[in-house]
């Protein structure tokens, strides 16, 4: 089908370019001219100033700077766990037995449960007088590990972490076994053919096969770790003492309870300057990985 011969099949495109337009290219201009102003977001007037935004968020803001590296940690943890738990997990239940097929669907179902709700059943998880992890613990004759998850300033982020990678391994699952499901056989026959090992199989077939599908589930991970604001801000609210802040409660925070809309707009910008920073990088590593293979 032709686009050039029958310019009216670009009316289908029409209402999402206007949706997206409305709802990511118009806020995000706003967001950078913002950025270089001290506008309140209620006040009319507001003075243009310059760059003073970024060069106080890189020289001068502290919380910034941790609320990044808080980021990073839950990024590489979740990034790392999530990638292989939804991988391992795909290569047993790669076929379409109804018991893998339940098992799929189990592991999918925290995924289509609210990020309040999932934050509310690990609250209580974590809860240091009645949760269920210290309470297994007492019963197993582990209570010295017993812990104030959400209140242990270097577990916190961590366990928040364990957190999205529950919430969010079964739907990185499906990519994997549709990945999987899409490698030839004749593949595998011939590497059984050539005495491959079960390692050398899945380095030399398997992994180059699945790269794209790992792609897609590295990408979008990283992304939703560092737009996980929901699920820290019902479990933690950033604390304690900023130990659980990520950029996007940050951004929350400086915008919605200090009124800085205007510095607000300029962490947002490098937020997504970071984000995209790291998504290229993790393109290009996997492309150069395919590229040995």
């Amino acid at each position: 089908m032709n686009f050039r011969k029958n310019k009216s099949l670009f009316l289908f495109l029409l209402p999402g370019l206007i949706l997206y337009s409305i709802f990511f290219i118009v806020p995000t201009i706003n967001a950078v001219i913002y950025s270089f102003t001290d506008w309140d977001g209620l006040s009319p007037d507001f003075n243009v100033v310059g760059f003073d935004n970024y060069i106080n968020i890189v020289t001068n803001d502290s919380i910034f700077l941790k609320a990044f590296v808080n980021n990073i940690k839950f990024m590489l943890f979740v990034l790392i766990f999530q990638t292989v738990f939804s991988l391992i997990f795909a290569m047993f239940l790669i076929k379409n037995t109804k018991t893998n097929i339940f098992l799929r669907a189990l592991y999918f179902f925290p995924t289509i449960l609210s990020s309040v709700s999932v934050a509310f059943i690990w609250t209580f998880i974590y809860d240091p007088s009645i949760g269920v992890l210290n309470t297994v613990l007492d019963s197993i004759n582990l209570g010295f590990l017993k812990q104030s998850w959400l209140g242990n300033q270097d577990l916190a982020i961590f366990s928040v972490a364990v957190t999205q990678v529950w919430f969010h391994t079964g739907q990185m699952l499906i990519i994997f076994v549709a990945g999987l499901q899409a490698i030839p056989k004749d593949l595998y026959e011939v590497a059984d053919m050539e005495g491959a090992r079960k390692w050398d199989r899945f380095r030399f077939v398997t992994w180059p096969m699945i790269a794209p599908s790992a792609t897609i589930v590295m990408a979008y991970t990283t992304i939703q770790s560092f737009k996980a604001f929901d699920l820290i801000f019902a479990m933690t609210r950033g604390g304690p003492n900023y130990s659980t802040e990520i950029l996007a409660t940050l951004i929350y925070s400086t915008a919605f309870r200090s009124f800085e809309f205007g510095y607000a707009s300029a962490q947002s910008v490098i937020f997504m300057i970071v984000i995209a920073l790291i998504t290229v990088a993790q393109f290009r590593l996997l492309r150069a990985s395919r590229v040995q293979e």
